[in-house]
């Protein structure tokens, strides 16, 4: 699993990066079982003009290509809710794809119904 943190149009925060890796915890367990290659990517940007500072979030694996972005006034708030966003993405696409594999294999069934 690849991970990288960017800090983007700032310096460089100790604090911040770790708890990043804090709270990338529960998507790397999530990913834990996903074939290779695994990319996470965190970029942190302030506003420099204003203050909503903007976070990006992005997975790419061979069955995940998403990205999670928002804006806020405090980076730890809006780190938190990327996460969770993209949590509940990665559940989604996850039932999704389960769901689609239960249903391959029953549609001889349904058109023996007709």
């Amino acid at each position: 699993m690849h991970k990288r943190i960017t800090f983007k149009g700032m310096d460089h925060s100790e604090v911040l990066e770790i708890y990043a890796n804090q709270q990338l915890d529960k998507v790397e367990e999530f990913l834990k079982h996903e074939r290779s290659p695994v990319y996470i990517d965190l970029v942190f940007e302030p506003s420099h003009v204003h203050a909503h500072h903007k976070v990006e979030l992005r997975v790419k694996s061979p069955h995940y290509d998403r990205i999670s972005n928002y804006e806020g006034t405090d980076f730890y708030h809006t780190l938190d809710r990327v996460i969770d966003v993209m949590y509940q993405e990665l559940h989604k696409d996850k039932q999704r794809r389960i769901d689609e594999r239960k249903m391959r294999g029953r549609h001889g069934e349904f058109k023996k119904q007709r």
